[in-house]
């Protein structure tokens, strides 16, 4: 249907002109609706709406280069997406002509806000002289988009083509025996989730060159669930941009959602680019913005038969994959596989038991692991025992030495694979039972070699392979399957380093020295390796946290930043650190030189807002020390650490570095 003219919403104390601002009334239209849902029935859809500012980002990335524009929101809930392409056309120099906009959304709720949104996009564009069109569709996009592609002798619908879309489709599983799933097969797409339901369908729509934007879970880039999602994806459309966020929260935060998520641009056609460019920001408001162009061949490798999606945001990154192809083993190579703990507790209630006694052997949970082995018992509230019984004996295994790993990480561990030895010698026990929420290493069901099993452990906790999991794998979850995916050593390399390991597992930081020197070949470990920068940030970001940052500091652009004004370079000590003068430009080539982050030029003034003035405001920093009579707003403007903090951060190695923190906070309160 096509939508009349009527009356917006009347809302206390603000009327609507076309010098308001579209977007910060739609996105209190957002935050209005979202407290109408339901809950439940919310999470059953997969509504999560989108904030303004995912949205802009999102409009931001069209090219638009076409006079008459078509537009397909698939799920448009209040039109978020649709008002921000309409802010985003209306501020361009090369204005199209037309805009006609086909938004599909079967909420109630949602379509009376959709519809007035609808209304002020219309009046936005009139005031920019571009004829605008639109046409809900209060009907599911799935059953429309099937009938469109495949007509039968009941439906014969006209095929609706347009020239860009835009969505940000529902995150809701769908069962294999369901409606949405025979539908979606009809038109070639297997999936699980309707997100790759909706994306595939869009992308159908679109005619030849047609741009298509999306935001969805960075999950279906890797993994079986969405192979043929990606097979089928691909052929149709081309990468030209992705864009990833730093942080999990922070895109729908609104709405606790703790999926990974990124945006994909893409154009319909079958030749693909040379080039993709890769973006990244900590947040969709974040005016820093990261810059990578990626060969396409980096991003899919055109022999992956599974047709992985290799998101590299950086040169470091790319670093960290050319060390990880340096080890070409797989697990069955290896002799060995991994597999999830048989023992779902919950199943076998009563025969839990808190503590050991008689017939009973070691229950092990992630809540054992510690510094690299078990300690068993524990003090924890889980039931710590199983009693040997004919129903539980089948999930038992051999008490020999296996390397367990935590299926699940929380969003406050620093890494995201955990591994460690379960060492048979320090358990008197014939069997062992561990927890479904742990993956185990073994050979056929049996132990491994004690020696193997540490060298195993220390490549597994490596900064190395938690970089390169977290490039690919957009979940806190460790699933047996992705751990098998991974390459690894060879049995003499793994026997070798774990041949270094005596009774205290290594800290993380002799882990990465090990790895360097035992596995890569590295003669000087301190040099620029990824892992030697990826560390140094961590480190900056540590102390960001020690002197009390709020958790708005808590990013690499800050890290940088403290580290560009130290001068430090990722192979220097602490005590080498220094105090130069540098401004805004010498600050962001620094983090390109010596730590290859480049960012866009148009985004020095987001490292002076969102992070310089807080450094000055905190007294970590002073301004124009060198002239104190020139203006902040002087292009010469440079900034220099305070003396005082400069002496602290040279002692952040030593011993001494806890009790100098809290010195230096107590003078500066």
């Amino acid at each position: 249907m096509i939508v009349p003219h009527f009356q917006t919403l009347a809302l206390p104390g603000n009327s609507y002109s076309t010098a308001s601002n579209l977007l910060d009334l739609v996105d209190g239209w957002r935050q209005e609706a979202t407290r109408k849902l339901q809950q439940s029935q919310r999470g059953e859809k997969g509504q999560f709406l989108t904030p303004s500012s995912v949205a802009s980002l999102m409009a931001g990335m069209f090219e638009f280069n076409c006079p008459d524009i078509s537009l397909l929101d698939a799920g448009a809930g209040i039109g978020s997406l649709l008002a921000a392409v309409v802010c985003e056309l209306c501020q361009r120099p090369n204005k199209p002509h037309s805009l006609h906009v086909t938004a599909y959304e079967i909420d109630s709720i949602l379509i009376e806000y959709l519809k007035q949104t609808l209304e002020l996009c219309s009046i936005e564009c009139e005031h920019f002289e571009i004829s605008f069109t639109c046409e809900v569709r209060e009907i599911d996009f799935i059953q429309d988009s099937a009938d469109m592609l495949q007509p039968n002798l009941f439906t014969q619908p006209v095929k609706r083509e347009f020239t860009h879309a835009i969505i940000n489709p529902p995150y809701a599983k769908i069962d294999a025996k369901s409606q949405a799933r025979t539908l979606l097969r009809s038109i070639g797409v297997e999936t699980s989730n309707l997100y790759a339901g909706f994306t595939v369908a869009a992308a159908h729509l679109l005619k030849p060159n047609g741009e298509l934007v999306s935001i969805t879970p960075r999950s279906f880039c890797n993994g079986l669930y969405f192979r043929d999602f990606r097979k089928v994806y691909l052929q149709m459309m081309a990468l030209r941009q992705v864009h990833i966020f730093e942080s999990r929260q922070l895109p729908f935060r609104d709405d606790a959602v703790l999926q990974e998520t990124i945006i994909v641009r893409a154009t319909k056609q079958i030749e693909q680019p040379d080039i993709v460019l890769i973006t990244s920001s900590s947040s969709a408001g974040d005016d820093l913005v990261l810059s990578h162009q990626l060969p396409y061949t980096a991003l899919i490798n055109p022999k992956d038969s599974e047709q992985f999606i290799r998101i590299l945001p950086d040169s470091l990154s790319q670093k960290v994959v050319e060390q990880i192809a340096q080890f070409t083993s797989t697990l069955e190579e290896l002799g060995l596989t991994v597999s999830t703990g048989k023992v779902v507790d919950f199943r076998v209630r009563s025969d839990l038991r808190l503590k050991p006694e008689n017939g009973t052997v070691p229950l092990i949970y992630p809540a054992h692991f510690s510094a690299g082995g078990v300690e068993y018992p524990t003090a924890t509230s889980k039931h710590q025992a199983l009693a040997v019984t004919e129903k539980t004996a089948a999930l038992l295994v051999p008490n020999e030495h296996y390397v367990l790993s935590k299926r699940f990480s929380s969003k406050e561990e620093k890494k995201r694979i955990v591994a460690v030895v379960w060492d048979a010698n320090k358990i008197n026990s014939s069997s062992v039972g561990f927890e479904n929420h742990l993956n185990y290493f073994h050979q056929q069901g049996r132990g491994l070699d004690l020696t193997l099993a540490q060298g195993l452990a220390v490549y597994l906790n490596s900064s190395l392979v938690d970089a390169f999991f977290r490039l690919f794998n957009g979940h806190t979850q460790v699933n047996a399957t992705d751990l098998r995916n991974l390459k690894y050593p060879n049995v003499e390399q793994l026997l070798l380093l774990g041949a270094q390991i005596g009774e205290i597992f290594p800290t993380q930081r002799e882990i990465d020295r090990l790895v360097e020197r035992q596995l890569l070949n590295a003669t000087n470990p301190l040099e620029n390796s990824p892992i030697t920068i990826k560390n140094r940030i961590d480190e900056s970001l540590e102390i960001l946290a020690a002197l009390g940052f709020p958790k708005g500091q808590f990013n690499e652009r800050s890290a940088l930043t403290l580290l560009a004004l130290l001068d430090l370079k990722p192979k220097d000590a602490w005590e080498l650190a220094k105090s130069p003068l540098r401004g805004i430009t010498p600050i962001m080539e620094f983090m390109e030189e010596e730590y290859g982050k480049k960012y866009k030029p148009n985004t020095r003034e987001a490292v002076r807002r969102q992070t310089v003035h807080q450094f000055l405001d905190a007294g970590l920093i002073v301004v124009n020390p060198d002239s104190p009579e020139r203006p902040v707003n002087s292009p010469k403007t440079a900034y220099q650490i305070e003396e005082s903090a400069l002496e602290l951060l040279r002692t952040y190695d030593s011993s001494d570095w806890n009790k100098n923190v809290r010195a230096y906070l107590v003078h500066f309160k």
